[in-house]
Order: C-alpha cells, then sequence, then structure tokens
C-alpha cells in the first residue's frame, strides 16, 4: 500500500509514519442514516470505507477510521437515522485536524459522502484556514458528472435511487435487498424527505428511498464509483502531491 490505516497502530508508530506522511484523510459516512427498504443503515460509512481504501492504495496519506455520524437532518423522520448538529459537526471535524495539527500535519482531506455535511465542512475549512491548516472535502454533486449521465435512466432522485444502489451493488451487493427496491419519484420541494403524506414541506416518500433504485446495476455502479475514485486520487496527486 502507498498509504496506512493507522487506528491499529501504537502512538509510536503513528509518530514514525507522521514523520513520513503529510496528508491525512478522513473519511465521513453516516453509519446510522435510512437508505429506504432495500439499503441498510450504513450504506454511506461503507462507500466511505470502499473510497478509502481504494485512495490508501494509491496515494501516500495517513487514513483515520470513518467518522460515522455527522449533520444529516433530511432523514429523522425515519427510526435508526442519527443527526448531529451542523456547528457540532463543523467542531468536531475541525478538532479531528487539530489533534493532528499539533504533531505537525497541516494538510487534510475530508472524503466526504453526504450532501448535508458540505455546508458545514465549509465553515470547517474557513476555520482551519484561520489556524494555517489546509483542509479540502469532497463534493458528490461535482464528482462523476459525464459518468452518472452515461449510466443513469431515472427521471430524477439522489437518494437510495438508481445511481447510489447501482454504487453498493458494484462494491457491496450482499448488503443489498434488491426485492425490497421500490420507485420514489415524488416532486421535489423544499426540506428533508417525509413520511407524512399530507405535509407541506419535503419530498413525500413513505420508504426513504427518492429516485428508482429498479433500474440499478453492478454494471452502473462501476462505472460511477471508479470515476469517483479517479477523481478524488487525481485530486490528491495534485493538490496534496501524495
Amino acid at each position: 500500500m502507498s498509504g496506512i490505516f493507522i487506528d491499529t497502530l501504537t502512538w509510536p508508530e503513528v509518530e514514525s509514519a507522521l514523520s513520513t506522511y503529510d496528508t491525512v484523510v478522513v473519511p465521513v459516512g453516516a453509519q446510522c442514516k435510512e437508505h429506504g427498504l432495500h439499503l441498510p443503515l450504513n450504506t454511506d460509512w461503507v462507500f466511505a470505507n470502499y473510497l478509502t481504501r481504494r485512495v490508501v492504495e494509491a496515494c501516500r496519506v495517513i487514513a483515520l477510521p470513518t467518522v460515522g455520524y455527522g449533520y444529516y437532518p433530511a432523514f429523522t423522520e425515519y427510526p435508526g437515522s442519527v443527526n448531529i448538529g451542523a456547528e457540532t459537526f463543523r467542531d468536531l471535524v475541525c478538532d479531528i485536524c487539530r489533534s493532528f495539527a499539533r504533531h505537525g500535519i497541516s494538510k487534510f482531506y475530508i472524503l466526504n459522502t453526504g450532501i448535508s455535511t458540505i455546508e458545514p465542512l465549509a465553515a470547517a475549512r474557513q476555520a482551519l484556514l484561520a489556524d494555517g491548516l489546509r483542509m479540502e472535502f469532497s463534493d458528490l454533486r461535482d464528482m462523476a458528472v459525464a459518468a452518472r449521465k452515461s449510466v443513469q435512466r431515472q427521471s430524477h432522485g439522489t437518494h437510495a435511487d438508481e445511481i447510489e444502489t447501482s454504487n453498493m451493488l458494484y462494491i457491496a451487493p450482499q448488503l443489498i435487498r434488491m426485492d425490497r427496491a421500490t420507485p420514489e419519484l415524488a416532486v421535489d420541494r423544499p426540506g428533508g424527505l417525509t413520511r407524512d403524506p399530507h405535509a407541506t414541506a419535503g419530498v413525500y416518500s413513505p420508504t426513504g428511498a427518492w429516485g428508482d433504485p429498479t433500474l440499478a446495476t453492478a454494471e452502473k455502479g462501476r462505472v460511477v464509483t471508479e470515476a469517483i475514485v479517479e477523481e478524488i486520487i487525481d485530486f490528491l496527486r495534485r493538490e496534496f502531491r501524495v
């Protein structure tokens, strides 16, 4: 491996690694967030772990364990979904980075697999910049755009949908219950997902999905996931010289 995972090392081994590696990767992926009837709560966590492993294989970075809790307010109507406040999440990320900054690390990459996490991550980046630290993060909305367009057939949707389900069929098919996949194509409205058919705000989804996961295939997932991996690695090599 070009990089290392440090959670199983002793602190002297970490101290030695910090003299060799200058970039820390912090994966962020919800371990408790609903993903419809067919995907497990830890879908984002599984995806973050997969992407991190690919990055560690290709880049000289230090990878931390995946942060399993974050700012996910859109899913709280569905049991099992955990949300922490935006400011709490911002401070959590800052504290993780500062823990390594005191030992000489000044470059951090948040391998982010959420959407609602983007705003507090941007705030964290500004706070860390004031400390002289560089932090960048992934924004899946802007990644693998051409790849997604080339395979997507659903009219709309972004959660537990055709693309996200395809990604999971590619990396962890044993976790998927495709016989339970259900299309959910309600009109987009401001707010989170809602189970309430009488709600005046939010996207109505009795199952918790939004999009058409029945269109998912492992091949579509390969196309999109590999494009994401390539873009992350290219960014790290270009911007962090790892």
